[in-house]
């Protein structure tokens, strides 16, 4: 087993809902097992009134979305990953429902999705979608969690 990149994680419950659906240590565990880097990261949950306002005034999209990331060190050469990573419990919830899938389970692949952002991984194209997707099935794969893709690669 490789060992774990140094971690400085903090965790706000802003919407406490999600302690219902995140455990603390789930959440590290999840975030650790994304990390390619040392890191120092905020994984704050919120309501769909905050997590709207953040999505319009920062990429002026006037809805809530499943996951914001806020990379300030997205160079890889970067000796400290730095982030804040917002998810939104509402679309979690109703994403997971709509899947089929545990909130959990969910919960872990967005966190996943949003380190890997955070640590410059992006997917504007075809080619690094798929890049970033293989990267995310292969680390919830490792943490016992199904491909999320299947039926959207079907």
């Amino acid at each position: 087993m490789p060992p774990k990149n140094k971690l400085t994680l903090s965790l706000q419950y802003a919407d406490p809902r999600a302690r219902a659906h995140v455990a603390r240590a789930d959440a590290r565990r999840w975030v650790q097992a994304a990390l390619l880097a040392p890191a120092e990261l905020t994984l704050r949950f919120v309501d769909a009134e905050e997590g709207r306002t953040l999505n319009r005034d920062y990429r002026g999209k006037d809805y809530a979305t499943n996951v914001l990331t806020f990379a300030y060190t997205e160079e890889q050469e970067a000796e400290v990953t730095q982030a804040d990573i917002i998810l939104c419990t509402d679309v979690l919830e109703k994403e997971a429902a709509e899947q089929g899938v545990s909130i959990a389970d969910h919960a872990a692949h967005l966190v996943v999705h949003g380190v890997l952002h955070a640590q410059g991984y992006d997917h504007e194209d075809d080619a690094e979608a798929t890049e970033m997707e293989a990267l995310e099935i292969e680390i919830l794969a490792g943490l016992g969690i199904a491909n999320p893709y299947l039926e959207r690669q079907g």
